[in-house]
């Protein structure tokens, strides 16, 4: 489609490119800004300059934060002896929305997927493999239940055998081939509840 100006469709292209905007929302959300949200899409620019300045991922735990060690790892409140395994950030906050949930994390970065080249390596799995001390009882594999997700937690779990640590898994209310973010706060705290042990 031909737009009137060059940068109102550089900016509906941007906007199309993010994740669950279509180009008709790219469009209404483009000329919204530029008739009646000026405001709002300057306080967006500055938001977005400042995370691509001050947001950066945990040394510890690989979250997204502005301090490091994150929130959550720093929070002494927090059960330090148990650590769930996640694949991303948006599953973290999935989580965290239950309330039931008040140990520590580690976030993966994803999931193996050797059709894709994500490997061992392009995850932060060495990472968690050194977290794992005489200190931490359980680590809960919460990887999605996606066929990449399933991978990932068997996998995990064979190079947790040995260590002296329980390893379990959340439990399949959560459907399979979905993913952790667009589950209910019920389904996500009985997966937690009913989270078993990986032999």
């Amino acid at each position: 489609m031909k737009y009137p100006s060059e940068i109102l469709e550089r900016l509906v292209t941007s906007l199309s490119d993010l994740p669950g905007i279509g180009e008709k929302s790219a469009q209404r959300i483009a000329l919204y800004l530029f008739r009646d949200g000026r405001q709002q899409g300057e306080q967006l620019a500055k938001v977005l300059h400042e995370m691509k300045d001050k947001v950066g991922q945990c040394s510890v735990c690989f979250n997204i934060t502005e301090v490091d060690p994150c929130q959550y790892c720093s929070d002494t409140k927090r059960d330090q002896s148990i650590i769930c395994v996640l694949e991303d950030t948006k599953d973290l906050l999935a989580i965290e929305r239950t309330g039931e949930y008040h140990g520590m994390y580690h976030l993966l970065g994803g999931a193996l997927s050797p059709l894709d080249g994500i490997g061992e390596e392009e995850l932060h799995v060495k990472e968690l493999i050194a977290r794992i001390t005489s200190n931490i009882k359980e680590v809960i594999l919460a990887t999605n239940p996606t066929i990449e997700g399933e991978m990932t937690a068997s996998f995990l779990a064979q190079r947790l055998h040995g260590k002296e640590v329980k390893v379990t898994r959340i439990a399949r209310g959560v459907p399979f081939g979905g993913t952790l973010e667009f589950n209910d706060m019920v389904t996500l705290s009985k997966s937690l509840e009913g989270r078993t042990l990986v032999d």
